[in-house]
């Protein structure tokens, strides 16, 4: 297993809508062992192979608290089937926006349908963070974050200072 970067915003990459995955074989077996990798070295609750820099809707996720038990969920092809009227609302983060926070508005419970590392169809309906975490990453494989369910000035904000940010970096 390997800690693979993160793709950090603005990479144009993160508005990229990922391709479906085929059959999972031992290349997205191996992919999904990195993503773990890397999301509980970050350290995080939810990864999109997209932060990874790879374009497939795979999605890892753990949205165990504190000490108790790691509960590790793998899902390729994740789609939301239904969700409640209920709504709920998070702070959220992201690994590709580090150290940027914002109260994002969500459906309390949702209906997933996905293939687990089998090929196998399994629906799991999922509540609290969990339901969170799983639109939070289905959002990165449609190429939306966290921030465009902000005000449009927040994220006019953040994004002007991520692009600062890499342009430093890049030496310009």
């Amino acid at each position: 297993m390997t800690i693979r970067p993160l793709v950090i915003l603005p990479d144009p990459l993160l508005r990229i809508v990922s391709d479906v995955v085929a059959n999972a074989d031992g290349a997205t077996k191996a992919l999904i062992d990195d993503m773990f990798e890397t999301m509980y070295d970050a350290p995080g609750v939810g990864l999109a192979a997209v932060q990874v820099g790879v374009t497939t809707r795979i999605v890892t996720m753990d949205a165990s608290r504190g000490d108790d038990e790691k509960q590790p969920l793998a899902l390729i092809n994740p789609e939301i089937i239904w969700s409640s009227d209920a709504l709920n609302e998070y702070e959220e983060g992201c690994l590709s926006i580090p150290e940027f926070y914002g109260v994002v508005t969500r459906p309390t419970k949702v209906g997933v349908r996905f293939l687990d590392l089998d090929g196998k169809v399994l629906e799991r309906e999922m509540d609290g963070l969990a339901a969170t975490v799983i639109q939070h990453e289905i959002d990165h494989l449609n190429g939306k974050l966290f921030i465009d369910h902000l005000s449009r000035l927040k994220r006019e904000r953040v994004i002007k200072k991520f692009q600062k940010q890499a342009r430093r970096e890049g030496g310009e």
